[in-house]
């Protein structure tokens, strides 16, 4: 067999074999969202990253210092708050894109306590919640910027019992924060989203708050507006879409979008 043939034939092999394209680098989306959503985003985090190849990593806190980050420039492409006010504070330092923000959820307020040591309680107007609580504390996020903590206050006030347990308040730095001292056992009760409670088998619901006692608890959703991320769009799509709304809902939320 001469060169010539030889060549052709290798050259034809090597043009048989099917071309190996360089796979498609994962896009990122950096989330700073509420830490009572940790459950349910984790959740359907894995299910967008699965169908999409693409990666969220999510950094969860009370809606207040994520604002307070943002604000000093600290690398993220979506928010999701817990309550209006600090979208609100974001969007007036032009932080947001335009025509990304929508109210994505809902949630309710409930009082908890320790499972092995809860019994009901008739939330109403004037109710005895400092005899209650006794010389024990009331574990609420941070009344005067944590949205949970604001709620659980406005609440209080309407049903003219703040002023009785003001005093008794544990100020968590988050909403999981306060609830994690109820669990271990620390409070003997605690304000904190239902959708929390849901997440936790230490503790039990002994009564909801009526929802005419405080502001809808309504949490907004926006795409920064320094966001490089190519896939975050996609994500907030997702996010609304009906795929993503039981990965909510089984959580207790209630979807708005």
């Amino acid at each position: 067999m001469n060169r010539r043939l030889i060549l052709k034939l290798v050259v034809a092999a090597f043009a048989s074999l099917p071309l190996a394209l360089p796979a498609a680098a994962a896009e990122k989306v950096t989330v700073f969202a509420a830490a009572s959503l940790k459950n349910a985003l984790d959740a359907a985090n894995a299910a967008w990253s699965k169908d999409s190849g693409n990666e969220a990593t999510v950094s969860y806190a009370a809606s207040s210092a994520l604002a307070k980050q943002i604000e000093a420039a600290a690398p993220a492409d979506l928010f999701i708050s817990a309550d209006l006010a600090w979208m609100d504070y974001v969007a007036e330092k032009k932080l947001i894109k335009d025509g990304t923000r929508v109210n994505l959820l809902g949630n309710r307020i409930v009082l908890v306590a320790p499972k092995d040591k809860a019994s009901t309680v008739e939330i109403k107007e004037g109710f005895d919640l400092s005899g209650l609580v006794g010389d024990g504390k009331l574990a609420m996020g941070a009344v005067d910027s944590v949205p949970a903590g604001k709620y659980g206050k406005a609440a209080l006030e309407k049903l003219g019992v703040w002023s009785s347990v003001e005093g008794k308040v544990a100020g968590a730095e988050s909403v999981r924060a306060a609830l994690a001292l109820v669990s271990r056992g620390e409070a003997p009760y605690g304000i904190v989203y239902q959708t929390d409670a849901a997440a936790d088998p230490g503790v039990a619901v002994v009564g909801t708050f009526p929802e005419d006692s405080h502001p809808p608890i309504i949490y907004p959703v926006a795409i920064l507006s320094e966001s490089k991320s190519a896939a975050a769009a996609a994500y907030l799509d997702f996010l609304k879409s009906d795929k993503a709304a039981p990965f909510f809902t089984e959580q207790g939320f209630t979807i708005l979008k």
